[in-house]
């Protein structure tokens, strides 16, 4: 409220608004909502970054509680570590593969079930759509470890599944492979696993953003004579963009980690360090070789890694349009749909 003042002439002035002093249901709401989770992140997420920080740049053994700075050697050592690099450049091609593969074969099971089925009537997927999304679910329900334990022994020389079905069929060249033994295999053999195991969630993710989609959309698609190839690729896709770049980051995290598929499947690295990642090769140099400063160097990298990963996906969606908000979207979907007959 303004009040006003008078001079001594009889002129009136008005008086400084006052400002209205913070009430205590806005305090406990900034300290509850702002303040508290602020402290919360700070403690359990910034705080154990910047001591990672400081630990590699010690000779720290894990052990001790002695330790001695030794400034970015740690990391100067790192990369003319041949063995480290072997396992950055494992992880590269496992950032690059897995997500890819996955996303891929999940969307196309997503697109089958959901818009999949007849050409004429309402839209909708294949009969027994439900059936397939259990079914394709269903691998990531079982721990990662058993996961892993289990296509060990698929993947067994002697006694394994995969060797058993493929000599049954008549092909001998089989007998005794060893698909993780060799270094052709290895690598392909355990990014099977991987993706083996995401596929069902990114199905299921992928489905209820289709879901999402607009009907008119499709169904316009459908009149102007768009198949269903057609549809899929300039219209639903298009439209569920940024589920696939959330999908892409987390995958490629996944991936950039790895450590219990590959130690399960692969505890020594495979031949030739063909399937050794960074975290296995952080687990050994900090737990069998009791050199925790440059372990924890590594974990630094690994950290880096990730985040220029995430970047690079966020910077690519952007720069092929992937920031239009809805409405653009819709507008762009419609044109390649009118564009379909051509």
């Amino acid at each position: 409220m303004t009040s006003t003042t008078t001079t001594p002439g009889g002129a009136p002035v008005a008086a400084r608004r006052r400002r209205p002093r913070p009430s205590w249901n806005r305090i406990s709401f900034m300290l509850v909502f702002l303040v508290l989770p602020l402290a919360i992140f700070v403690i359990f997420v910034v705080s154990p970054f910047a001591q990672a920080l400081y630990y590699s740049m010690t000779d720290w053994t894990g052990f001790s509680p002695n330790m001695n700075f030794v400034g970015v050697s740690n990391f100067v050592k790192l990369f003319h570590d041949t063995t480290f690099l072997k396992a950055l450049r494992n992880n590269a091609v496992l950032a690059l593969v897995v997500p890819l593969v996955t996303i891929v074969v999940a969307l196309v099971i997503a697109i089958v079930v959901t818009v999949g089925g007849p050409s004429r009537g309402t839209i909708r997927g294949i009969r027994g759509a439900g059936f397939y999304r259990v079914v394709s679910f269903f691998p990531y329900c079982v721990p990662a470890i058993v996961i892993g334990l289990i296509w060990a022994q698929v993947y067994d020389p002697a006694a394994g599944l995969l060797n058993g079905l493929l000599t049954g069929i008549g092909l001998h060249q089989f007998t005794n492979f060893a698909w993780l033994g060799v270094v052709a295999t290895a690598m392909p053999a355990s990014m099977w696993v991987i993706i083996w195991s995401f596929i069902g969630f990114y199905t299921v993710l992928f489905v209820a953003a289709i879901k999402g989609v607009p009907a008119e959309l499709l169904e316009a698609a459908r009149i102007d004579g768009a198949g269903r190839f057609r549809t899929a690729i300039s219209i639903t896709v298009p439209m569920i963009r940024d589920n696939v770049q959330t999908a892409y980051i987390y995958l490629g995290i996944a991936a950039l980690d790895a450590f219990v598929y590959m130690q399960a499947l692969n505890p020594g690295g495979g031949p030739n360090n063909t399937t050794l990642t960074m975290s296995q090769e952080l687990f050994n140099v900090a737990f069998r070789k009791g050199q925790f400063g440059y372990a924890t160097a590594m974990g630094v990298v690994l950290a880096a890694v990730t985040l220029l990963f995430a970047a690079i996906v966020f910077t690519v969606n952007r720069l092929t349009g992937g920031g239009d908000d809805a409405r653009t979207t819709r507008a762009r979907a419609r044109a390649t749909k009118r564009g379909a007959r051509a």
